[in-house]
């Protein structure tokens, strides 16, 4: 993994930002723009690479939906495993649930439960932490089946909602912003 940054690029170019959606008031971070761009999305996948390696994982785990995508790819480039964190009903076989409290409700997050074997050291993956409940609860997932979980990464912190501070992980962002 010597990849090197041509130049500095600043990713924040490849990332839309729409306005009231999927709510009004919300300002929605589109990172498909960055994914579409082939070169954008290899510095950004190098970017994390660098920053996830130095944990020195034995499996990423993605959380749905848009965790997958920078998962899977960095579990490749990294030599790693890959599992994936879901919703109720989405897993087959046997899986262990975790149910957490959000700012406007209830959710819950399920994994295989054969997908880590105690001690395993993993890193958890998402596309944006705001306020970090879920994230939060992924990694008390990941520790309810055994999982070492040695860090967290996001392609984008939304800093001023502060969802670091629910986290008792190191944590990688890729870009933040202050709203």
């Amino acid at each position: 993994m010597s990849f090197q940054d041509p130049q500095p690029l600043d990713l924040k170019n490849y990332i839309r930002e729409i306005p009231d959606f999927p709510k009004p008031g919300i300002l929605f971070y589109d990172i498909s723009t960055l994914i579409r761009s082939p070169d954008a999305w290899q510095v950004a996948t190098a970017r994390l690479a660098r920053a996830i390696a130095a944990w020195q994982p034995d499996i990423l785990a993605g959380i749905e939906s848009r965790g997958f995508l920078t998962a899977a790819p960095l579990a490749l480039r990294l030599g790693c495993g890959f599992t994936m964190l879901r919703k109720p009903g989405k897993l087959p076989g046997k899986t262990i649930s975790l149910k957490y409290g959000l700012e406007y409700g209830e959710d819950e997050l399920h994994i295989q439960a054969d997908a880590i074997k105690p001690g395993q050291r993993v890193v958890v993956l998402d596309d944006l932490l705001a306020t970090g409940g879920t994230l939060a609860a992924s990694v008390d997932l990941l520790r309810k089946v055994g999982a070492e979980v040695v860090g967290a990464s996001v392609l984008i912190e939304l800093a001023d909602l502060k969802g670091r501070e629910k986290l008792d992980v190191p944590l990688n962002a890729l870009m933040t912003y202050d709203e």
